[in-house]
C-alpha cells in the first residue's frame, strides 16, 4: 500500500470539497495533526476511520485505497457519483439534461 498516494487521494477529494483539514477532521472525529500526517504519507489511516473518511468526502473506500487508478468506465462513474454527492435531486436533472443536450450535440458531429 502506498500511503502517499493514498494521502493525495484524501487532500485532492479534500480540497475539491473546499474542505480544511480542521473540519474534516472535526467532522470524522481525529485530530487535525493525525488527518495532516495521513495526506503526507506518514501514517496509515485504521479502518475505522477510513469509512467514515470516505463518506465524507463522498468516494468510495475502494477509490481511496487503489494503488493505480486506471481510466476506465468504473471510475468515471466514481467521479460523476462524487459530483452528484449532496446535490439536490433537482440539480441532479439539471445536471443529466446537460449531460444529454452534450452528448447529442457531439452525435451529430460525428
Amino acid at each position: 500500500m502506498d500511503y502517499s498516494l493514498l494521502g493525495k487521494r484524501i487532500r485532492e477529494e479534500r480540497l475539491r470539497l473546499n474542505l480544511t483539514q480542521e473540519k474534516l477532521a472535526e467532522d470524522i472525529n481525529i485530530s487535525t495533526a493525525y488527518l495532516g500526517q495521513i495526506e503526507r504519507g506518514e501514517r496509515s489511516v485504521t479502518l475505522d476511520k477510513l469509512i467514515p473518511l470516505s463518506n465524507r468526502l463522498g468516494v468510495t473506500v475502494d477509490f481511496l485505497l487503489s494503488d493505480y487508478i486506471a481510466p476506465s468506465d468504473d471510475i468515471t462513474i466514481d467521479r460523476l457519483y462524487q459530483l452528484f454527492n449532496g446535490k439536490t435531486a433537482a440539480e441532479k436533472e439539471m445536471a443529466i439534461n446537460v449531460l444529454k443536450l452534450m452528448f447529442s450535440y457531439t452525435d451529430n458531429k460525428i
